[in-house]
């Protein structure tokens, strides 16, 4: 059965299961993620991480300053071991992350009722060419943007 709820009100319930050492599924909303997770459709797993962290895993974490949680990315790490983390759709990096807002790490998602790995060689070269192409996807959205404001 699935049910609409507001993540604050299962993500007790989320942790238990993952401590547990199970895997929860949930469907994100919000555009930061796109392309890779679309608002309210694809539906992302998660699994209690082992240990530290990768580049470029995502992950569900408490954003402590807007008492909120995130599904983001690791864009890279700072010298005190906190993560940054950067939505594919974004380009505000959040700082200051630790292992102890981690709630989990996704394994995998739904899209069209295909599940997708993070293990997929097409979901790796994704990350890659979506995260490193970002400068220049900055750019050309910074011109998109002055010419519209021009006309």
């Amino acid at each position: 059965m699935n049910k609409n709820v507001n993540l604050k009100d299962f993500i007790e319930v989320m942790k238990e299961q993952l401590d547990a050492g199970k895997k929860v599924s949930f469907v994100p909303h919000g555009n930061s993620m796109r392309p890779m997770l679309r608002d309210g459709t694809d539906m992302i797993i998660l699994k209690k991480p082992e240990g530290r962290l990768q580049l470029f895993d995502v992950a569900l974490y408490y954003r402590r300053e807007t008492d909120n949680y995130v599904v983001h990315r690791v864009a890279s790490f700072q010298k005190d071991g906190s993560y940054v983390m950067l939505g594919d759709n974004n380009y505000q990096r959040e700082y200051n992350i630790r292992d102890e807002d981690i709630i989990g790490v996704v394994t995998g998602f739904y899209r069209n009722g295909k599940m997708y790995s993070v293990h997929n060689l097409i979901y790796r070269l994704y990350n890659n060419v979506w995260f490193y192409s970002r400068p220049i996807r900055h750019l050309v959205l910074r011109v998109k943007t002055k010419i519209r404001s021009s006309k």
